[in-house]
């Protein structure tokens, strides 16, 4: 069975793994906190979680909201909600299945104090939802969301120790060249997202960068593995099943040290509608 990284969501078994991550690794909790600390909660009425999932980083805008707040968690994939709709229930937690471009027509205009994505922007069209956002905005409300390091081009410049031993994506490269003779391309990606591009982007929108930050989140070999695991951020990219991509895992984790830690980078943004628009 293959997935895709960009369609695959809105499927039972992706879903499953991604909220059985969520609650065995800190990676999208603690990432999820520190974007709602980012957003001003406190006084908000009305905040929406874009492209929200199974509701990790609506529960962590639920901790921060005041008592008579509105959270909207919007995503478009009815697996993932579904999940979330059975994990999390709070009577101010509203749930929205449409994709994020389209969150104006379900959201009154300046209506929302805040807006947090976590780990999706790049996933969607940014112009079409930073419009959007702009639109539901109340003058002053926020957009808080992040990037990954490889789609924004940036690097923490916190250092570690060199591994112990090759990392799981030198490994999975070795073993899917031995057993398939799949090499990965030599030349390099540019970043899809990187600061000047989103900056514009938001300005196009009417919308002001008010902070941005490179953070770094320590990562273990384990957690990627799990991380991995899920259907649509299997490897390698391209055509092999995914069962034969969990296969490659296994043999790539066993000649791993679970234990070893990598820095994973993320640029977050806070952007904000301006108060005379």
């Amino acid at each position: 069975m293959e997935y895709d990284a960009l369609t695959g969501w809105d499927d039972d078994t992706t879903a499953e793994a991604y909220a059985a991550f969520t609650r065995a690794y800190p990676m999208y909790s603690a990432s999820s906190r520190d974007l709602a600390a980012r957003a001003g909660l406190t006084r908000s009425r009305v905040i929406v979680d874009l492209c929200g999932g199974t509701g990790t980083t609506a529960e962590a805008i639920l901790a921060l909201a005041p008592p008579d707040a509105t959270v909207i968690s919007l995503d478009s994939s009815t697996a993932m909600q579904s999940i979330g709709r059975r994990l999390l229930s709070d009577p101010r937690l509203t749930w929205v299945n449409a994709p994020a471009e389209d969150l104006a027509a379900h959201v009154p205009a300046r209506s929302v104090d805040a807006v947090v994505c976590n780990s999706a922007v790049w996933k969607t069209d940014v112009a079409a939802v930073a419009a959007a956002v702009r639109r539901v905005l109340r003058p002053g409300g926020r957009f808080v969301f992040n990037i990954g390091g490889a789609f924004a081009g940036v690097t923490h410049p916190d250092t570690l120790p060199m591994p112990s031993m090759p990392s799981l994506s030198v490994l999975i490269e070795r073993i899917t060249a031995r057993d398939y003779g799949i090499v990965p391309a030599a030349a390099a990606v540019p970043p899809k997202l990187p600061l000047p591009v989103i900056t514009r982007l938001l300005t196009d929108a009417g919308l002001d960068v008010v902070a941005t930050e490179v953070t770094g989140q320590r990562t273990t070999t384990a957690e990627r593995a799990a991380w991995l695991s899920i259907p649509v951020f299997a490897h390698p990219e391209g055509s092999l099943t995914y069962e034969q991509k969990m296969a490659i895992l296994a043999e790539a984790a066993a000649q791993s040290n679970p234990d070893d830690v990598t820095v994973t980078s993320w640029l977050v943004i806070v952007a904000e509608r301006p108060e005379q628009s």
